[in-house]
């Protein structure tokens, strides 16, 4: 097969590095990729939301898969996009519908199918800038600390924990009247608040079946001991060593069942991944969010610990065939972390030469935010390289990852030093 595969970052690279291996597929594009897909796949010069240049591109090279990475043209329609065009509509997408997509595109939507579906999720409410004063009397009725969702998509940063009653209202009149998010949030949903531990479930599905990928705890801010601004993530384990078969049994029958249940009672096409952001109150998993393609940094370690061909997958997906495939699971641990450049989450230079990938071994390197300058890998983004390793347990794999760090360098890099230290 001839696959096209859209995005550019670690999980983009990822998926490429896994979708190579398979016999299935002869001939991979990534649009626009990285430097690292640049090595294992051919890159294209192609925008992930410019439908109609990939339209041209696709029946140029007679591609017969289109592979969606990121949220962005999911949330714009690009299923959509193909099933309705009579020169496309043979080619599968993986990946949602856009009303599908909606489940992360809008965090309003997302909260009314949970508690539509009797899915178990924190007590809620939205308001626009119409109904702000109405919003500063319901975070009046929670209690502290209090949390604040940009409804659209806002690049992972339109989420706000605010400990303090009057600066919660504040930052409200913020992303309200004074659109801290831009258009993002002109509508805002507040929840109560969830204490316990966060994990991420991922379930692939074509819109009755659904096989569980394995589970991974990603490390969302930029400092030690969980401190700093939110990222898009520094770093991620995979299996989470507290999930037992128990809570595991929990989220499958509580959260997953009716979830994809619920794709079919709505009448939502869903043929893709579904990214489950949970957390774990006294053994009780909750849903805190969903998004609708996987995570990142996550998949540099959940795509590793698959041994089931992944286009073989995404064909079962694509055919409404996935309960006829085993889903084998390598039951090492995988680890990743985040190299990110100085100054990141917030303003950062490009263009720094990469020194070192020749040295790594026993580890795997996937660009998120490289490109090729003159036959040199450069920085192009604020998360750079994340270094995958594997181990009979997560303390072996991080300390290869840590080991191959040492031998990586470029202007200002960055990362944490604890990724996996709460869970010892």
């Amino acid at each position: 097969m001839t696959i096209l595969l859209l995005g550019s970052g670690g999980r983009e690279h990822a998926f490429a590095w896994k979708m190579i291996q398979s016999p299935l597929c002869d001939k991979l594009f990534v649009a626009p990729g990285n430097a690292g897909t640049a090595a294992i796949a051919t890159n294209v010069n192609v925008s992930i939301t410019d439908f109609d240049a990939i339209k041209t591109f696709v029946l140029a090279e007679k591609v017969e898969m289109v592979v969606v990475g990121p949220e962005d043209p999911l949330v714009k329609g690009i299923y959509d996009f193909f099933l309705n065009d009579e020169k496309l509509s043979h080619i599968p997408v993986i990946g949602p519908s856009k009303i599908g997509a909606q489940l992360e595109g809008s965090k309003e939507f997302a909260k009314e199918f949970l508690v539509k579906h009797n899915i178990p999720t924190a007590a809620y409410d939205s308001f626009t800038a119409e109904t702000v004063e109405k919003g500063c009397d319901f975070l009046a009725t929670l209690k502290p600390p209090y949390v604040l969702k940009a409804d659209g998509l806002a690049a992972g940063k339109g989420v706000l924990i605010i400990h303090d009653l009057a600066e919660a209202k504040e930052e409200l009149r913020n992303m309200l009247v004074h659109q801290k998010f831009g258009a993002a949030s002109s509508k805002v949903v507040i929840e109560e608040f969830l204490d316990g531990i966060e994990l991420s479930c991922f379930v692939l599905t074509d819109g009755k079946n659904y096989k569980i990928l394995p589970t991974a705890k990603d490390y969302k801010r930029i400092g030690e001991g969980d401190t700093g601004l939110n990222t898009g993530g520094m770093g991620a384990v995979s299996p989470v060593p507290y999930v037992d078969a128990v809570l595991m049994e929990k989220i499958e029958t509580r959260i997953v069942k009716p979830t994809i249940e619920g794709f079919q009672k709505d009448g939502i096409p869903y043929k893709g991944f579904v990214f489950i952001g949970l957390i774990n109150v006294n053994n009780e998993p909750i849903v805190i969010e969903y998004n609708v393609r996987m995570g990142d940094p996550e998949t540099e370690v959940v795509v590793p610990r698959l041994k089931t061909d992944l286009v073989e997958l995404f064909l079962a997906v694509a055919n409404e065939k996935l309960d006829e495939i085993t889903l084998e699971i390598d039951e090492r641990s995988a680890t990743t972390v985040m190299l990110v450049s100085g100054g990141y989450p917030e303003d950062y230079e490009k263009g720094k030469i990469i020194s070192g990938l020749e040295k790594i071994t026993d580890s795997i390197v996937f660009h998120a935010g490289t490109k090729l300058d003159n036959d040199t890998v450069v920085t192009n983004g604020g998360r750079v390289l994340a270094i995958t390793s594997y181990g009979n347990d997560f303390q072996e794999a991080i300390k290869k990852s840590y080991q191959n760090i040492d031998k990586l360098h470029f202007d200002k890099m960055n990362f944490r030093k604890d990724i996996g230290n709460d869970l010892l």
